[in-house]
């Protein structure tokens, strides 16, 4: 089981350090990110690839929910696709717990 973590900002012009360094104490492997609005799926190339790579077993983890997605219909639609590919839905990095479960 690995643990992938996923960062995003909105503008080209923001940081992601904090994000990366959150989701790498959370024990991620892998990183990817993106710098794009969250409002549409099909700009986020690196969320793709990772919602492409991820094996049964394995966590997909954000700091937060609106870095993953920015409406309701969106995270229903990433939370379903995972369990069909096989990855647990686990924790939120940034010390906030299971609330990302």
């Amino acid at each position: 089981m690995a643990s992938y973590g996923y960062a995003r900002v909105s503008t080209l012009d923001q940081d992601l350090t904090i994000q990366r360094a959150a989701l790498k104490a959370a024990g991620c492997g892998v990183i990817r990110a993106d710098k794009a609005s969250g409002s549409r799926r099909d700009g986020r190339t690196e969320l793709q690839v990772l919602l492409d790579f991820v094996q049964p077993g394995d966590i997909l983890v954000v700091t937060r929910i609106d870095r993953l997605a920015r409406s309701m219909k969106d995270l229903q639609d990433i939370v379903h696709e995972g369990p069909r590919r096989g990855a647990a839905r686990d924790r939120a990095a940034g010390g906030h717990g299971n609330r990302g479960r």
